[in-house]
């Protein structure tokens, strides 16, 4: 595939001179498209409108599809069935030199034998744009990636992310009309990759430039998108903004995916529920279905001192272990006889002297509009 990562190969000739970068708002549609590997179905009838501007992130585990998505939209897989338009244009039989897309690889596949100048610029050379004209254009790229005057630097002088830097300005140097990002990120440390999580979004935000982003990292996902796709077996599970798809998770797969999540079996008859015997109060009535599930995040439960607040559910269990993670404390209680949940605070919320110790009981509550039923069987 190394002959496919340079984000060069994948647009159309622009070479009348040189305007400032700006982001193109292409509305892309996916309809029907499916993909097989021999028995395997890569993706499975997936159809999806990407409002011009937006940026939309595939999320899902190894194997779920979203690479083969992506390969997709750049022209370098060609669907066994379906329909991809930019801009209302078909796009399936178009090939990647043709698309005016630009991809950036999760390796950057930077030239190591040429400058950072000569790397953004490679871009615009083989469009035939004039030397002065795509000078002032890779200006414009490094400047905008916050990198004036590394033009003349050894791609082997670069920071791991001064690197992603770099590979972001190749691809946002021809003005490609949708930019495709595989794994900008992965390479990066823990520190360094959420600050670049905040610089693709601020950088996004400044250009508009209609963007589908591919990561299994679902804080990258809800740090940077507009929307999320969630996809497992090459199908969409939910679709939403950041918060729809962490708040209101459509199926047991997506709560547990994003966010860390525990589930406690629930008795349901009609519009009521219950957790080991103690009705619950709900905001909405359990979805139809088999095997219930309450959702339970740590940092939705709280440990409850002294008399509880009535309007609360409330759960009884027994401390395990309790972890100081620096900014917050994490509490681990057995609840139901042994299904473990855990509780999350700030360090700055929890008085030393009030932390539950291991081996007392406890109660915790939950708000009830934050009690979550799922179904295991729709």
């Amino acid at each position: 595939m190394s002959g496919l990562s340079f984000t060069a190969d994948l647009g159309a000739g622009r070479s009348e001179g040189a305007p400032a970068l700006h982001g193109a708002t292409t509305p892309v549609a996916i309809s029907g498209v499916a993909k097989s590997y021999g028995a395997v179905r890569a993706v499975d009838d997936f159809s999806l409108d990407i409002a011009g501007g937006e940026f939309v992130t595939l999320l899902g585990p190894s194997g779920s599809g979203k690479t083969s998505l992506l390969m997709i939209l750049a022209g370098f897989l060609r669907p066994d069935r379906g329909s991809i338009r930019f801009a209302g244009l078909e796009m399936v039989l178009t090939p990647p030199h043709k698309r005016n897309v630009a991809l950036v690889f999760q390796n950057y596949a930077l030239f190591p034998h040429m400058t950072v100048g000569e790397n953004i610029a490679y871009p615009l050379r083989v469009r035939g744009m004039a030397r002065a004209a795509a000078r002032l254009k890779v200006e414009q790229a490094l400047d905008l990636v916050q990198l004036g005057g590394y033009q003349r630097r050894g791609v082997n002088q670069l920071s791991g992310g001064q690197r992603q830097r770099v590979a972001q300005a190749r691809a946002l140097v021809f003005d490609p009309d949708v930019l495709l990002l595989d794994e900008p990120l992965s390479a990066l440390d823990k520190q360094l990759r959420e600050h670049m999580q905040i610089e693709l979004r601020r950088l996004h935000q400044r250009l508009g430039t209609t963007t589908v982003a591919v990561t299994h990292d679902q804080r990258e996902a809800l740090t940077m998108s507009d929307r999320v796709v969630v996809m497992n077996h090459g199908r969409i599970m939910q679709v939403g903004t950041p918060r729809e798809v962490y708040e209101q998770p459509s199926n047991l797969f997506v709560a547990s995916f994003i966010g860390e999540s525990y589930f406690l079996p629930v008795s349901v008859s009609g519009v009521d529920a219950a957790v080991g015997g103690r009705g619950l109060t709900l905001q909405a009535p359990p979805p139809p279905g088999r095997g219930h599930k309450l959702l339970l995040r740590p940092e939705k439960l709280r440990l409850i001192a002294g008399e509880p607040p009535r309007n609360l559910n409330l759960l009884h269990g027994r401390v395990r272990d309790v972890v100081f993670q620096g900014e917050s404390v994490v509490t681990y209680v057995e609840v139901e006889g042994a299904l473990e949940v855990a509780v999350r605070h700030l360090s700055r919320e929890v008085a030393q002297g009030a932390i539950a110790q291991p081996g007392s009981e406890v109660t915790l509550g939950l708000d009830p509009a934050d009690t979550f039923i799922l179904a295991e069987h729709a």
